[in-house]
């Protein structure tokens, strides 16, 4: 079985109509249980629940103080090459975009390496276009090797890969994995994607289940929320999380929240979502999954990510620059999206503290046997 036979089963529901029906009843009553069935977590998602948004934030903060304490994990990314063969519509490394394309030789990796693990951190997200091949995945192992040195949790967020390839990069250092489907909904992603591999709506869809049995010990996921309903999306995003969490028992399986705003040459979000939205999700998706980690970027202002703090964040990127070489260069032209929040990591964690929460620069660390 994968996660597609269960949005399968969805095929003839209709999401938006069962919304607009759920009463505040309803919602007051799921806030009263303490597991919830997808039905539970859909309704929640429903406009009815936007007048119980204090209730569950109550509810959401109780939950990840118990599962996760006020810990706060940090982490940033080290962006390797933006050379990519999709044409994806709302990305900036879209094939098709006149941007500047590069690839860190083995020393500018170094060099980004040292330059972020000079303000702390220990926990690094390395990322690239999609270059299929078994030279690309021969580069990022090469990487993987490269920045070990520096960091002590070492994640990937790049295309898709088979069984084998994930088990190449873990036995290489790598602990964790990253990949957005973007959007769950079939017809939606067939439009957003023209051409190039990430077309394969199924072989991304899968990829984290591969790396979940190639024993990865972390794996996120997320939608790239304002490409579709976003009702439906933050609702087969829940549905996908729970699925792994379930049938991969020793993976930690963990959501992020991104939110796209506007794209290159002029892109818009079909289903652009508020802040009020976002934080409906959020608390809905904690609700849900109470043992899930939950990310948020710095696509998201300074202001909001503070806020949303203490309402079931558990991780959070610092000192980011989305560039090529943005670290040792100090540029952050032809980034693969703008960030809101352009605070060092020092100032994240002093933002931390005064709330009363611990920053976490590492939490893991291999031991050599």
């Amino acid at each position: 079985m994968s996660f597609y036979q269960i949005i399968e089963e969805f095929n003839d529901f209709d999401i938006p109509a069962y919304l607009s029906n759920v009463s505040t009843s309803q919602v007051k009553a799921t806030l009263q249980k303490d597991f919830l069935k997808p039905q539970d977590f859909l309704t929640l998602l429903s406009p009815a629940a936007t007048e119980q948004l204090e209730a569950m934030a109550r509810k959401a903060h109780q939950l990840t103080l118990q599962h996760f304490g006020r810990v706060i994990q940090l982490f940033t990314p080290l962006y390797l090459s933006n050379y990519c063969v999709n044409r994806c519509l709302y990305c900036n490394f879209n094939s098709d975009n006149a941007i500047g394309r590069r690839k860190l030789d083995a020393q500018e990796i170094r060099s980004e390496a040292k330059a972020i693990a000079a303000t702390g951190l220990k926990q690094i997200l390395l990322l690239t276009g999609d270059i299929p091949g078994k030279a690309a995945v021969e580069y990022l192992t090469e990487a993987v090797t490269l920045v070990r040195e520096y960091f002590t949790s070492i994640g990937i967020e790049v295309n898709p890969l088979a069984v084998d390839d994930y088990r190449r990069l873990a036995q290489a250092g790598v602990d964790s994995m990253t990949i957005y489907q973007e959007v769950y909904n079939q017809e939606v992603y067939d439009s957003l994607h023209l051409s190039g591999p990430k077309k394969d709506y199924h072989w991304r869809l899968n990829a984290p289940e591969r790396a979940c049995q190639a024993r990865l010990r972390t794996v996120n996921i997320g939608a790239l929320l304002g490409l579709h309903h976003w009702p439906s999306e933050a609702f087969f995003t829940g549905l996908h999380a729970s699925y792994l969490q379930n049938n991969y028992l020793d993976t930690e399986i963990n959501i992020s929240l991104p939110r796209i705003k506007a794209g290159p040459v002029g892109y818009q979000p079909q289903s652009p979502v508020s802040d009020a939205e976002l934080v409906q999700i959020l608390l809905a998706l904690r609700l849900f999954m109470p043992r899930s980690g939950m990310t948020l970027s710095t696509r998201e202002p300074a202001d909001l990510r503070n806020h949303l703090v203490p309402l079931g964040i558990t991780r959070m990127s610092a000192g980011v620059n989305t560039a090529v070489g943005g670290h040792i260069d100090g540029h952050t032209d032809d980034g693969q999206f703008r960030i809101s929040d352009e605070r060092s990591v020092d100032e994240v964690r002093q933002m931390l503290i005064s709330k009363g929460y611990q920053p976490v620069t590492q939490d893991w660390h291999h031991i050599a046997g």
